[in-house]
C-alpha cells in the first residue's frame, strides 16, 4: 500500500486548521532540534500561528541567528552541544561570579540600613564611605546602566523588526497552507 499522496490546500475548518498548526508545529521544531544537533548547525524559527500568536525556536537562541543573519557574521556565542561549554566558559564558573556578585551587593545594602540610609542605594551619602564601599556602589551603577542599555535595545530592536516586519509581509491567514490528510 505505501504512502499516499497528500493534497495540500489550506484548511477552511477553523478546528482542524488549529490542530494540524499544533501538531506541525512540534514536528518542524523536533525536526529543526534535530538538525542542530546532528549536523551542529545553527537554525532559528520564527511561527505565526492563525490566531496571530507568535512562536520561536532557535540553537544556540533566535537573537544570536538573527544578529548573525543580519550582521552577516558568524555566531559569536554559538555552543558546541557536544562540549557544553559556551566560548570556553564553563556555566558553572558564571553561575558563581554571579553568586559571588551578589553576595558583595547583599552585603552592601545590608551596610547601608545599618547606616540608617535612604532605601534607594543610589541616594546614600558617599562622602562617608570607604573606599571598597565605593567600588561597590560604582559596579552596581555600571551593572544597572548596562541593563537599561540592553533593555532599550532590545525595545528598539523589537520595534523595529516589527515595523520592517508588518511593511513587508502580508497577514498569516491570507497566505499560509497547511497541509490536509485525505
Amino acid at each position: 500500500m505505501g504512502r499516499q499522496k497528500i493534497e495540500i490546500k489550506k484548511i477552511e475548518q477553523i478546528d482542524r486548521l488549529r490542530v494540524a498548526f499544533s501538531k506541525r508545529r512540534a514536528g518542524l521544531i523536533k525536526k529543526a532540534s534535530e538538525l542542530c544537533i546532528l549536523c551542529g548547525v545553527q537554525v532559528g524559527i520564527i511561527v505565526f500561528s492563525p490566531a496571530g500568536k507568535v512562536y520561536s525556536f532557535g540553537h544556540p537562541n533566535v537573537e544570536s541567528v538573527i544578529d548573525g543573519y543580519v550582521t552577516g557574521n558568524d555566531v559569536a556565542s554559538y555552543i558546541d552541544p557536544f562540549s557544553g561549554s559556551a566560548n570556553g566558559m564553563n556555566e558553572l564558573e558564571v553561575l558563581m561570579r554571579q553568586l559571588e556578585f551578589e553576595k558583595k551587593r547583599e552585603k552592601m545594602l545590608e551596610n547601608a540600613k545599618k547606616a540608617g540610609w535612604d532605601q534607594f542605594w543610589y541616594n546614600a551619602p558617599i562622602e562617608n564611605l570607604e573606599l571598597v564601599q565605593l567600588e561597590q556602589m560604582r559596579v552596581s551603577v555600571e551593572e544597572l546602566k548596562m541593563k537599561v542599555v540592553k533593555r532599550s535595545d532590545e525595545l528598539s530592536w523589537n520595534f523595529i523588526n516589527t515595523e520592517v516586519f508588518d511593511s513587508f509581509v502580508t497577514p498569516a491567514t491570507q497566505y499560509s497552507s497547511c497541509i490536509v490528510p485525505s
